[in-house]
């Protein structure tokens, strides 16, 4: 184990900033991308439902972003932490911060799967639900909300292994349950004729098999962090510190979450096809916006652990590199989506909606115009985040979704 730690400190520590951001970047790339390829098969399928179906596909993607809130607020404040623990040799402490956060995650899930299935009737309508839409959105909602424990901890899980390191692993984990779910979504929705519950039910299991592969290499011992019961200990500098910076990413998801619900209730008051429409456009966005956050995952722990070892030099590099290529990335994105606007929504559009299709177009076009602002400010959040910044990455972070956003 210490020798692979070795290999690993020596990786992050000496070599060429170009290569090595691009290697950690590739795998959170794929993963994500692989994600967000699952979440569009998923709209799909239960597009060919109907615009009902599909507007409460959109209504729990609010949902699930949600659940992850919670992940977001332990699983990036550990990974910035645990990161700068490696960086100035803390094993134990990086150890015990682990525990303590994956467990306090499990218990956080349950809880609110617990009263989320309580309360789910008025959870959908919250969230966005219309008269014709509700009982499709509980429908989807049941089994997303069961798998909610499973969804925090993979979160968390993930967020850790790239701390350390292991982005390729990170990625398999997260990627093989979305490919999982384009193959049980037809099984469930069409073969087991089962609707929306379907393929609910394909994503919930899809999530548990990725929480399996994740958890593996901490049960077998093979990561340089390690989960234990007997290591389970609440210390206020880790919880200050875990909290602190993940309460940025938190307060970004959460403002993103108020943002869609708030986007929702708008579009679903208007009709269920402006909804659906918008929903489409959102599931759609994931795929620039997926790309930009991985290669920000995997620059994020390079710059964390050259801050934990005080290499200044190679943090600096870090930055400059990724914002060039993040940008110029953001703008060949924004080019090529603005002309497929129409061909991508008619996919989603199996009843030949013309509300539908025209607010979809619009949204996606909209988006792309300021793609590249995005995608520097995604950048430099980051950057704050990973060296223990948290109230400048706090402010920034609310900004897009939060405090401008929502007067707006």
């Amino acid at each position: 184990m210490r020798q692979v730690s070795a290999e690993k400190r020596q990786l992050m520590l000496e070599q060429d900033i170009r290569t090595l951001i691009p290697k950690m970047a590739l795998p959170p790339i794929i993963a994500q991308l692989i994600t967000t390829i699952y979440s569009l098969v998923d709209t799909y399928f239960v597009s060919t439902l109907g615009t009902n179906a599909t507007a409460a596909v959109g209504v729990n993607s609010s949902l699930e972003r949600a659940i992850t809130l919670i992940g977001a607020l332990i699983g990036a404040g550990v990974s910035s932490y645990v990161s700068r623990l490696l960086g100035a040799q803390k094993q134990k402490e990086a150890d015990r911060c682990l525990s303590t956060s994956f467990s306090s995650g499990m218990v956080a899930g349950v809880i609110f799967a617990a009263a989320g299935l309580i309360f789910i009737s008025p959870l959908v309508d919250l969230l966005g639900a219309t008269a014709t839409s509700k009982t499709y959105s509980i429908q989807y909602a049941t089994y997303v909300l069961a798998a909610a424990p499973f969804m925090i901890a993979s979160y968390i899980l993930n967020m850790s292994l790239r701390s350390e390191g292991s982005s390729t692993y990170a990625m398999v984990g997260i990627g093989i349950g979305g490919v999982l779910n384009c193959f049980l979504d037809p099984l469930f929705i069409y073969t087991f004729n089962l609707g929306v519950a379907g393929a609910s039910i394909a994503t919930a299991i899809s999530k548990f098999i990725s929480f399996i592969i994740l958890i593996w290499p901490y049960a077998r011992k093979h990561c340089n962090v390690s989960i234990a019961i007997s290591k389970i200990q609440f210390v206020w500098q880790d919880i200050k510190e875990v909290l602190s910076i993940g309460a940025t990413s938190f307060l970004r998801s959460a403002t993103g979450v108020l943002a869609s619900v708030i986007i929702n209730r708008i579009a679903g008051g208007y009709s269920t096809s402006a909804l659906a429409g918008i929903s489409v456009a959102v599931r759609i966005m994931q795929f620039p916006f997926a790309i930009i956050l991985g290669f920000g995952q995997g620059f994020q722990p390079v710059v964390g652990f050259n801050w934990g070892a005080k290499r200044w030099d190679r943090v600096k590099q870090s930055l400059r590199f990724s914002t060039i290529v993040s940008i110029s990335g953001a703008i060949i994105m924004c080019a090529g989506l603005f002309l497929m606007a129409e061909p991508l929504v008619k996919l989603f559009n199996s009843q030949a909606d013309s509300e539908m299709l025209r607010l979809g177009v619009l949204s996606i076009r909209l988006q792309c115009i300021v793609l590249a602002f995005h995608s520097y400010d995604s950048i430099i959040n980051m950057f704050y985040g990973a060296i223990g910044k948290p109230l400048q990455a706090l402010l920034m972070s609310t900004a897009r979704q939060g405090y401008i956003f929502i007067p707006a």
